[in-house]
């Protein structure tokens, strides 16, 4: 037995734009230096790679990535400061969560180790 923490960011509706998910991915196009590439590599649909990624910088009020259209040298997307800021910020925070759970757990279960 144990217990899970799990991380995740709503709007004040409830409606989930942030967790692991979104983390993954913007850590994959990070990466790739490309959304599509990140989407593939995740095995998911380049349109809801681009909903996630809409959804979160709606809710942040900032921009996650920098993306270049195509052309000779191709696109690309890479993070922009505040989305690197974001991410480290959501991870400390997220692995805090967990180090706090597991103490609190063993306080709990002391019998469940």
């Amino acid at each position: 037995m144990r217990a899970v923490t799990k991380i995740q960011f709503t709007d004040d509706d409830g409606n989930k734009f942030f967790g692991e998910g979104p983390l993954r991915l913007l850590r994959c196009v990070e990466r790739t230096g490309s959304l599509r590439a990140a989407a593939i590599e995740m095995e998911m649909a380049y349109s809801k790679a681009i909903r996630l990624l809409k959804q979160a910088e709606a809710n942040l009020g900032f921009p996650l990535t920098q993306r270049s259209t195509g052309g000779k040298d191709g696109g690309g997307s890479r993070l922009t400061p505040e989305g690197e800021e974001w991410l480290k910020r959501y991870e400390a925070y997220r692995d805090a969560c967990v180090q706090a759970n597991r103490a609190l757990y063993l306080e709990f279960f002391p019998d469940k180790r």
